[in-house]
């Protein structure tokens, strides 16, 4: 009887390891089944996150934007109309929201596993110009299947050009074969240094700069700069050196911006006239789907943003992209779009545009397109 429960207790043993070595094998083999299928993945990384911004945006426009940027990119489908507003999720929202996150954009709360299509260089940026209508050409061209765009801006090669190549190819979307990685920084125009940064990450990329007749522009800037600081000087006090002499300070950035010549010539030192698009800040308001056109057939894309996309807001007034589908409302741009621009003494603005009309002339030249200015 002793041998026999002696066996029993061996036997049981036995037993027992093989049972802990097939439950050990179960864990590793599922742990490597999830990793396989991308969600060890899953859960997003922490972006960088822009405190500041060349283009005055509601905060919520850049949580939904970044959270755009962890989806999976669409598969597009360019001869299917329903797709082109789902290429981008924030189309069932109007761009100017509360400041909450909806629950269709939140899903059912399970992370979403980005692990499909790449994270590559951008092929074009948007370079300038603020107060041009950048923001505006980044959500007309988010409509388009082709297009992936970080949201944000990431001022890569003006203020953290430090933190390297690498840094800057991680805060873009992944995008599929085929389709065009894209990001926005208005100040990249008017930065120095910009141009030989951006040829030293790959001098094939397209260059976009939106332009719109520098007084106007300049008008547009400084009453941003007046919604943040009511206790801002009169337009006329910084844009004068002296009231008397109607000298015009162009240490002013609001009126250095708009001398657009200037910093063409700098761009032209690294990249040819062909691999710049210039489009009318005006032209976007007044026939979006033409300038649209234009930028899409510069990017090499086949034309899918059309007339039937824009209606325009009579009340903002600007053009707002039709109700996609699936949502409630049109989508318009932030609420600081449209914003009424302070009385501004008709001969400052005269002296303004005295004092841009040869570098404007110059800029027809150089751009090979008559804006029409003046």
């Amino acid at each position: 009887m002793g041998c026999s429960g002696c066996r029993v207790r061996f036997n049981f043993g036995k037993v027992l390891s093989k049972v802990s070595v097939f439950f050990t094998m179960v864990l590793i083999f599922t742990y490597f089944f999830y990793c396989l299928t991308g969600f060890c993945d899953s859960a997003p990384r922490a972006l960088y996150r822009q405190q500041t911004s060349d283009e005055d945006y509601d905060i919520s426009d850049d949580r939904r934007r970044i959270l755009e940027d962890l989806r999976p990119p669409p598969r597009p489908y360019p001869d299917a109309p329903s797709q082109f507003n789902r290429s981008a999720s924030a189309d069932a929202q109007q761009v100017d929201a509360d400041g909450q996150l909806p629950q269709h954009a939140l899903g059912n709360g399970i992370p979403v596993s980005n692990t499909f299509g790449t994270k590559r260089f951008p092929q074009a940026i948007i370079i300038g110009v603020k107060k041009g209508g950048t923001r505006a050409l980044l959500e007309f061209l988010r409509i388009h299947p082709d297009v992936r765009a970080f949201g944000a801006e990431p001022h890569f090669f003006d203020r953290f050009y430090e933190k390297g190549l690498e840094w800057y190819r991680n805060l873009m979307p992944r995008t599929l074969d085929g389709q065009i990685t894209m990001e926005k920084t208005p100040s990249y125009f008017v930065t120095k240094e910009a141009p030989s940064r951006v040829c030293t990450m790959n001098c094939q990329t397209k260059l976009i700069v939106v332009v719109r007749d520098p007084v106007t522009r300049a008008v547009s800037d400084y009453t941003q700069t007046l919604s943040k600081n009511p206790g801002l000087p009169s337009f006329q006090s910084l844009a004068l050196k002296n009231s008397s002499t109607g000298l015009i300070d162009t240490t002013w950035s609001a009126v250095r911006i708009g001398l657009y010549a200037k910093h063409l010539e700098n761009w032209l030192q690294y990249f040819p006239l062909s691999h710049l698009l210039f489009v009318s800040g005006e032209r976007l308001v007044s026939d979006p789907a033409g300038e649209m056109g234009r930028v899409q057939d510069f990017l090499g894309l086949k034309r899918v943003i059309s007339d039937k996309h824009f209606y325009f807001n009579q009340t903002k007034g600007f053009p707002c992209l039709k109700k996609p589908e699936g949502s409630s409302r049109p989508r318009c741009l932030g609420k600081s779009k449209g914003r009424p621009h302070p009385e501004i003494p008709s001969d400052v603005l005269q002296r303004l545009r005295d004092f841009y009309r040869p570098f404007n002339h110059r800029f027809y030249q150089m751009s090979g397109q008559d804006f029409g200015w003046d």
